[in-house]
């Protein structure tokens, strides 16, 4: 088991599932994405990024991993990005090896570094409400609601409170303010004209003071989720010889296996070493 813990959160790997706990004084987004388990076939890469004091501990995912990921396209930076971790100059040494473990358990397991076929964590729970610029947005797993308030345009109060369901939908898109332009949380509504503006589009929430509109982007991480009817992969049986997909799956399944309890210890270290043993001799 590799792990740091730092007033910025504590992360801990074994091997199978990398750990991360964001600290109490950490970025409003990270603390309400709260705790998360990501699974080995998630990662695309790790490193440690040395800094004057001290540095920052990172992961990348696959695309199609994580909705999360996936629909803040890079949006959330620094100290908003979930999965890194400020580390002070004393720390740095256990930052480094912790990375050189998941990047040793990435080559060993031969994770692909292409897009997943599925998510392989589920997004965040719904109901879910967030807050930003002229709005309010609710998801409830089916229908979104928007409320605005007194910083609406004229534009947006005049149409009133919206209310639109899934299936409605084509897509939903949340951008980062920047500069002096506005970010959004947007939803294309396929009846709907599209409006160039999102501070006039009754279908968006625009906000231009917060750079990250609260937890917005965890009500479009929701809504993306459930648009794309994905969610996190059942248990597969074992298979049979489906090459470096195959193997990922096989131990995703064991480690399921394990957190579940049908599996010791013993028994899912005794069965990860037979698994890649079977994999190094076919290869």
């Amino acid at each position: 088991m590799a792990e740091i813990s730092v007033p910025d959160g504590s992360w801990s790997f074994d091997g199978d599932v990398l750990r991360i706990v964001p600290g109490g004084g950490a970025h409003e987004v990270r603390r309400a994405v709260g705790g998360l388990e990501i699974p080995l076939a998630a990662i695309a890469g790790a490193a440690f990024e040395p800094a004057r004091k001290g540095g920052h501990l990172r992961v990348w995912l696959r695309r199609g991993a994580d909705p999360l990921t996936d629909v803040a396209r890079g949006g959330l930076t620094g100290a908003a990005d979930p999965y890194r971790l400020a580390v002070p100059r004393e720390s740095t040494g256990v930052a480094e090896y912790l990375a050189d473990e998941i990047r040793d358990m990435l080559r060993l397991a031969q994770v692909p570094a292409g897009p997943c076929d599925e998510f392989l964590l589920p997004g965040p729970d719904v109901p879910i409400t967030a807050s930003a610029g002229d709005g309010t947005v609710t998801f409830d797993g089916d229908v979104i609601r928007i409320e605005w308030n007194s910083f609406a345009r004229t534009a947006k109060r005049a149409v009133g409170p919206q209310e639109f369901s899934l299936s409605e939908l084509t897509g939903v898109v949340w951008t980062p303010m920047t500069g002096l332009g506005y970010g959004s949380l947007r939803f294309r509504v396929r009846s709907a004209r599209a409006t160039a503006a999102p501070e006039e589009d009754p279908h968006c929430v625009a906000w231009g003071i917060q750079r990250y509109g609260g937890t917005t982007v965890l009500v479009a991480a929701a809504v993306y989720a459930r648009l794309r009817g994905r969610t996190a992969p059942p248990a597969l049986p074992k298979g049979t010889g489906g090459g470096k997909e195959d193997l990922v799956t096989r131990l995703v399944r064991l480690a399921e296996l394990h957190r579940s309890g049908a599996l010791t210890d013993e028994e899912f270290q005794m069965a990860k070493r037979l698994v890649l043993r079977e994999a190094a001799e076919e290869a």
